[in-house]
């Protein structure tokens, strides 16, 4: 930001700092208001752990502050040589905590806590520096309403990032506001930092960096601190929760809690408090003796309630191979009826006991199940298709446990649950390309752009817990619960992937099932005041389905891969090429010599990898990070979608050479992307806030996105959705009525591709631009198509199916075609799942 001089002040005969800033700046507005505003914020504290602002003024047109001189160096140079001790992190984190409180007394956030901005001196006292990027907040109103403060920002925007990439908060790399939580945060990396020796989110880029902050957790500290304090550790995350409601709430209770700790370095306390007075000696003296009485005095039972409690016990109810659903007791609250789709079959309703390992097939038509009512009503889902890991179905039925046939009561309906009293159902419905969260039917409490999965009513009847997916199609998302009157609250944030969702027998808590990263979710409970703790972590996914009124607990087990299969041309038998735990194929050159695919799940990691395998050899080489799109046509470069907030697309090189991003403007990046011929441009699907999706073009080097096509809601991933033609004239996606539609990418009216049947998809376009090669799913298998778009005239070319049908889900899943259509490779995805019926879980 500036320059920094040590300077001589006569007049008091001390030595001093002054930081101008240098001519050549000051024609920049913003760096300008920069510089002013770290002189205005430091100058109104007065703290011992703050650098002290002498004087502020201007110099033939070169704006300076003048501070006092320290002597030492910058936490980052101290910790260029390893971790701190444990004592001494402490020590310099009370101190950074107490200067930070003083500076949110005064309304001011930091906002660019580091290491560099952190000095400690040759005494060992902490000063924090550079408030160039702080805000200000008027810290009182005389009246009114205190949302009408007025702010000094800097003139920053919504949706601009601010701030160092290794230590900025969640809601900073989204480019939300940020409070004084926001330097909580920081302060936890920095700590996280001195306590380990190495950051706790760090990437190969920036944009890595950021996307580590919103996805993922840093490694454990007993890894590299092994004699740290639990209860220092605990702090640490404390700090670092992705929501800034479940932070510490203020920098003064961080002070006194490290204050708490200050001489702790290892797995115990030391008792010195309770040797401080004669006192207190005896008082604890007196408690120990009255415990041991009282132990003798109890006995047998006495001892008994001393030792550990007792684990849990689970107890497998299925055993058929294949992929479980929704999952619930019956009103007998021992039955459990749930949803399978065993060895490939079409789902079903089954039920079993748990003293029998058999189910039986319920007397109903394929459905999926919604709810249960304690009256003996079943929600379902019918004309449901492929099978679903939540009830994702077209139509809302309503039919007896005892059997008979299903009545319905609503069209496009994503999922449902019965109310406490069995007489209500709250439902998810899809209208206009939002997801309506309605209890009763009919009245809206929530309404979001993307998805709303496993709703729950509470069992007082007067909340709605849920699982939330802002973007259609992604599984990221929070937890939240909304009361009658429509008021939602986040009670936990920042998943990579959130699965079920149910309340526990009293209503107190929330438990889910979610993931930081990959497909391994675990069980948490939250409370709704959101404390939230760790329930269970298995191997595999754990989804919570139900839990009985005397908290008997039902879990679904699952077991996920995902593999590549296919055949180059002359081949007939078709080969594996899975390289980890869940590979996706991406796009296959013009030679049909290489193979871009996707890993995600736990090999992956939580924002994806990009690998590029050459055909004729063996080990893939892993490209970068992300959702891979499309393989330029020059194969130099792998058009990437980031899941950073917003999501961004990034140009990996399949050589030597530096990933590339992609300049947007306002537009949210999806799942479906490729290059136009020359590689100068790409089309991509992406939507504006709060709208549905459209098909983009735009200039690789930046620049505004203008739209191609109209607005559709869709899901179509990267499994083909956007053909274009070889000339580059015309692109081949589904419209509006799921019927496939060619757009003139130079403008025009859209118009049908002939001959194309409602529901097929685009992979890519012959060579010769004559065809086009479409696909459908009929359940398990893929039914592949050469389509004349004129004409009408349809070929079949291949029918892809599973040799082992058990737990595959094609309703998602990926196909890469040659021009030729000779060359295919597709991703087979299975999930395989049992239930349990848990006890004693707490």
């Amino acid at each position: 930001m500036g320059e920094v001089y040590r300077a001589r002040d006569p007049r008091l005969n001390r030595d001093v700092a002054i930081k101008v800033l240098p001519a050549g700046f000051t024609a920049d507005a913003d760096r300008l208001r920069r510089f002013e505003l770290e002189a205005r914020a430091a100058g109104t504290l007065n703290h011992p752990n703050i650098l002290a602002v002498h004087d502020f003024g201007s110099h033939e047109g070169a704006p300076y502050v003048v501070t006092e001189l320290l002597e030492g160096e910058t936490l980052r140079s101290r910790l260029a040589t390893g971790a701190i001790v444990p004592r001494r992190a402490i020590e310099y984190s009370i101190q950074i905590a107490q200067g930070l409180a003083a500076a949110h007394e005064k309304g001011i956030v930091h906002r660019d806590l580091k290491p560099e901005n952190l000095f400690v001196t040759e005494d060992g006292r902490v000063k924090i520096l550079d408030f160039g990027l702080a805000k200000l907040v008027q810290p009182e109103v005389a009246s009114g309403d205190q949302s009408a403060a007025p702010t000094a920002t800097l003139g920053t925007e919504p949706g601009v990032v601010m701030g160092t990439a290794g230590y900025m908060s969640p809601e900073q790399v989204r480019g939300m506001a940020a409070d004084h939580r926001s330097d909580i945060f920081s302060f936890g990396s920095i700590l996280y930092e001195m306590l380990s020796g190495r950051r706790a989110f760090r990437g190969d880029s920036a944009v890595e960096t950021m996307s580590a902050i919103l996805k993922e957790d840093p490694p454990e500290l007993s890894e590299t601190a092994r004699h740290l304090s639990p209860g220092l550790e605990r702090l640490v995350r404390h700090c670092l929760e992705k929501s800034p409601a479940q932070r510490f709430q203020s920098a003064r209770d961080l002070a006194y809690d490290l204050e708490a700790l200050s001489g702790v370095s290892g797995p115990t306390v030391a008792a010195r408090a309770l040797s401080a007075t004669r006192l207190q000696r005896f008082v604890w003296a007196l408690i120990a003796t009255a415990a041991l009485v009282a132990a003798a005095a109890g006995g047998f039972l006495g001892a008994s309630r001393l030792r550990p409690s007792k684990p849990p016990t689970y107890r497998q109810l299925t055993f058929r191979r294949g992929f479980v659903g929704t999952t619930r007791f019956a009103p007998d609250g021992h039955t459990v009826l749930y949803t399978a789709s065993w060895n490939g079959e079409h789902p079903r309703l089954f039920s079993v006991r748990p003293e029998s390992p058999e189910s039986s097939a319920l007397n109903l038509p394929e459905a999926l199940l919604g709810s249960v009512s304690r009256l003996g009503e079943l929600a379902i889902g019918v004309d449901a298709g492929e099978p679903s890991a939540n009830p994702d179905f077209s139509t809302l039925a309503r039919v007896p446990l005892s059997g008979g046939s299903p009545r319905d009561i609503l069209k496009d309906v994503e999922a449902a649950d019965w109310s406490p009293d069995g007489k209500e159902l709250a439902v998810v419905h899809r209208v206009a390309g939002k997801a309506r969260l309605e209890f009763p039917m009919g009245k809206v409490l929530y309404e979001s752009t993307g998805e709303i999965y496993n709703l729950r009513v509470s069992p007082s009847g007067d909340r709605v817990a849920f699982a939330d997916h802002p973007v259609y199609g992604d599984t990221d998302g929070s937890v939240i619960v909304v009361d009658g009157s429509g008021h939602g609250t986040p009670l936990s944030s920042g998943w990579y992937d959130v699965g079920s969702v149910a309340w526990s027998a009293d209503g107190r808590e929330v438990w889910f099932s979610a993931s930081r990263t990959g497909n391994r979710r675990s069980l948490w409970a939250v409370t709704l005041s959101g404390r939230q703790r760790l329930l269970a972590d298995v191997p595999g996914a754990i989804d919570m389905e139900d839990i009985s009124p005397d908290g008997k607990v039902l879990l679904t087990h699952s077991t996920f891969r995902s593999s590549v299969l296919g055949v180059r041309a002359g081949e007939t038998v078709e080969r594996d090429l899975t390289w980890l735990d869940f590979s996706a194929p991406v796009d296959l050159s013009e030679d049909q010599k290489t193979l871009i695919f996707e890993e995600w799940g736990e090999g992956g990691g939580s924002s994806g990898s990009v690998y590029l395998r050459r055909l004729d050899r063996q080990e893939p080489v892993r490209l970068g990070e992300g959702l891979g799109l499309a393989l330029s046509p020059d194969e130099q470069w792998v058009l990437t979608r980031l899941y950073t907030s917003p999501p961004r697309l990034v140009l990996l090189p399949t050589g030597a050479g530096e990933a590339k991003a992609v300049p947007g403007e306002g537009i949210h990046y999806g799942e479906a992307g490729a290059f136009l011929a020359g590689g100068k441009q790409i089309l991509f699907l992406g939507h504006e806030a709060g709208r549905p999706s459209r098909i983009y073009r735009q200039d690789v080097e930046g620049g505004k996105p203008s739209p191609v096509t109209g607005e559709v809601e869709t899901n179509i991933g990267n499994s083909g959705g956007i053909a274009v033609s070889p000339d580059g004239k015309l692109v081949a996606w589904p419209g509006a009525d799921r019927r496939l539609m060619l757009y003139p990418l130079d403008g025009g009216e859209p118009r049908p591709v002939a001959g194309a049947e409602l529901g097929e998809v685009p992979v890519r376009w012959s060579r010769d631009g004559r065809s086009l090669f479409v696909y459908r799913v009929d359940w398990l298998t893929v039914k592949v198509t050469r389509v004349d778009p004129v004409t009408g005239t349809r070929e079949p070319l291949r029918e892809l199916t599973p040799a082992d049908p058990a737990g595959v889900q094609l309703w998602n899943y990926s196909l890469v075609l040659a021009a030729d259509g000779k060359s295919y490779f597709w991703g087979v995805q299975r999930r395989l799942g049992e239930v349990y019926l848990v006890d004693g879980l707490k």
